[in-house]
C-alpha cells in the first residue's frame, strides 16, 4: 500500500515558482528546488514527474493569480481608462521589493514559445489577457473615457507589450519614476482629451 502524501502539493507548487521565478528555468536546479519545497529529490520526481512537469504547474499557478488580479481591476468600478491606469500602476509597482520582472516575460525571454504544456501555458496567458484588454477597450471607446476609432485588438496588444515592458524595466532596476512616466506615456496615447 502507497503512503500517503505528508505535504501541501499547492505549497509546494508555490515555493518551486519563487525559485524559477527568481533564477529562470534552465538556472533552478533540482537540488534548488528541493531547498524551496522542502521535499527529497524523490518526492519531487514522484509527486510531478520532471522538473518541466514542476515548472509548468508553477508558470500555471502563477498566470491564474496574476490574471485573477487583472480580471478584478479590469473589472472594477471608474472608467475604462481609469482601470487600465491601474492596471499600469500595479504593473509598475507589482514587485517593488524584489524586481524580479513577470515569470511569463522572464520565460518569453528565456524558452520562447515551446510546443509543449509550457508553450500552452503562454499562449493561454496570452490569450486571456488579450482579451480582457480588448473588453476593457471596447468599454472605453463607448464611455468615451478612450479616443474614438480605437481597435480594440490592437489597444489590448500595445497595453499587454506595454506592461512586458514595464515589466522587463524592473527586472533591469528602472527607477519607479521611468516606469510611471512611460505608462503615464502609454495611457496618454490612447485616453480621450
Amino acid at each position: 500500500m502507497a503512503r500517503p502524501r505528508e505535504f501541501d502539493e499547492s505549497a509546494a507548487v508555490e515555493r518551486a515558482m519563487e525559485a524559477f521565478w527568481e533564477h529562470g528555468y534552465e538556472a533552478t536546479s533540482t537540488q534548488d528546488l528541493c531547498t524551496a519545497t522542502g521535499l527529497g529529490r524523490s518526492s519531487v520526481y514522484n509527486t510531478f514527474s520532471s522538473k518541466r512537469a514542476l515548472f509548468q504547474r508553477s508558470l500555471t499557478h502563477y498566470t491564474n493569480r496574476e490574471l485573477g488580479k487583472r480580471k478584478a481591476i479590469l473589472d472594477g468600478p471608474g472608467t475604462a481608462a481609469e482601470r487600465l491606469a491601474a492596471v499600469l500602476d500595479t504593473a509598475v509597482d507589482a514587485d517593488r521589493d524584489r524586481p524580479r520582472g513577470c515569470l511569463v516575460v522572464n520565460t518569453l525571454a528565456e524558452l520562447g514559445l515551446p510546443d509543449d504544456e509550457v508553450g500552452a501555458a503562454l499562449r493561454s496567458d496570452t490569450d486571456q489577457n488579450l482579451a480582457m484588454f480588448a473588453e476593457c477597450a471596447r468599454e472605453g471607446v463607448l464611455d468615451g473615457s478612450l479616443r474614438d476609432g480605437l481597435a480594440p485588438a490592437d489597444v489590448a496588444e500595445f497595453l499587454l507589450s506595454t506592461i512586458s515592458g514595464l515589466r522587463v524595466m524592473a527586472r533591469r532596476g528602472t527607477s519607479r519614476e521611468a516606469m510611471h512616466a512611460v505608462a503615464d506615456l502609454a495611457l496618454a496615447s490612447i485616453v480621450a482629451h
